[in-house]
């Protein structure tokens, strides 16, 4: 174990972002979402185990060797947490480990977009934080909740898969529920956390036709819902959480997720000028305009509303990559590169921005 977490302090200190342990092969971390391979003992099957047996929760033992695959938080004192999947490739252990910051960013260090603090302090709603694996979806969420936190009295409980930041109670009080420790699984705790007197519920992610119609129904007896979504811009999430639910239920679901959505902020990582990574946000919020359209399914329309609902506090990503150049926090080339439409994202370096279906010279 000794090698292990110095294994583990050496990735915190090069600040990666995740490392790659398997059996047979190099330990590899990832720096600025480069792969790069360390110099280190190569993890031969008895070691593999020794760190198992240490590393994986007991309640979860049974599990792993039923299923060979696990999820959980793994935390080390005097170097830091991590979100950790153990699972076997090959008939072999493999290890991907994720590094948690123990300290919450606020929203100035992670560069988000100002109306990020207003749907933080939304009263009601579903709140969703889309994006890929890596977008940066969990470090966002857990903004929201310090925010709210440092700045207003509210009870908030998380159900997580697995615990990743930890939060200490300040002007709120939280509680952290992990599935497997705390409770049997998500579908458990949904149906009674409303029992807990909650103002706030985060859910780690919507997984289910069961967890994403228990947040509707929350959100409809005024509760403040957040969770995340795997999605690749703002404006497809709605059809993905109708795709959760059999053909028949969709038009109901989707009538409700009209009254009862708040905003979805989806997100994508983009280098900055000095190597670090920033998230560049698509927002899209529910305003009259678009809670017409989710209810009236003109759902193909949502991407056109959001370009135009700036002065809503809307943004798509090609204005938000245009405002992240123009900050100075990124090159034109890395806004290119992650732009939902490139072309139009040129055209708006060069003054030329498209408004309601027309040119307007800037």
């Amino acid at each position: 174990m000794e090698i292990f977490t110095k294994i583990l302090r050496a990735a915190v200190d090069a600040h990666a972002s995740d490392l790659h342990i398997k059996v047979g092969h190099p330990i590899t971390f990832r720096i600025n979402r480069q792969l790069i391979t360390v110099d280190a003992p190569t993890p031969t099957d008895a070691w593999f185990e020794t760190v198992l047996q240490h590393i994986v929760p007991k309640h979860l033992m049974s599990a792993l060797e039923k299923d060979r695959e696990s999820d959980f938080s793994y935390y080390v004192a005097g170097v830091g947490r991590f979100r950790t999947n153990v699972f076997q490739q090959g008939g072999k252990w493999a290890l991907a480990m994720r590094h948690v910051k123990s300290q919450v960013p606020n929203f100035e260090t992670l560069g988000l977009a100002p109306v990020c603090k207003d749907i933080a302090e939304s009263p009601r709603g579903i709140v969703l934080l889309a994006g890929t694996t890596g977008s940066g979806k969990s470090t966002t969420l857990a903004a929201m909740i310090e925010h709210v936190n440092e700045n207003f009295k509210k009870h908030i409980v998380t159900l997580e898969d697995p615990v990743e930041y930890t939060f200490e109670d300040n002007q709120s009080i939280i509680e952290q529920r992990e599935v497997g420790l705390d409770t049997q699984s998500f579908q458990r705790d949904l149906k009674s956390v409303l029992r807990q007197d909650p103002d706030i519920i985060m859910v780690g992610e919507m997984r289910d036709s069961i967890s994403i119609q228990a947040a509707i129904s929350a959100a409809d007896t005024g509760h403040l819902v957040l969770s995340t979504i795997h999605t690749t811009n703002a404006a497809t999430s709605i059809g993905r959480i109708l795709d959760f639910f059999p053909a028949e239920e969709r038009d109901t679901v989707r009538r409700q997720l009209s009254t009862s959505m708040r905003a979805v902020i989806c997100q994508r990582m983009v280098q900055t000028l000095d190597g670090k990574m920033t998230p560049a946000q698509e927002i899209m919020l529910n305003t009259p305009v678009i809670r017409k359209m989710i209810e009236e399914n003109r759902l193909e329309k949502l991407s056109a509303a959001i370009e135009t609902g700036r002065d809503d506090g809307m943004q798509s990503f090609n204005q938000g990559l245009y405002d992240l150049v123009k900050a100075g926090r990124i090159s034109k080339e890395a806004a290119l590169e992650k732009a939902t439409n490139a072309q139009a994202l040129e055209m708006m370096f060069q003054g030329i921005f498209l408004s309601s279906g027309s040119r307007i010279l800037g």
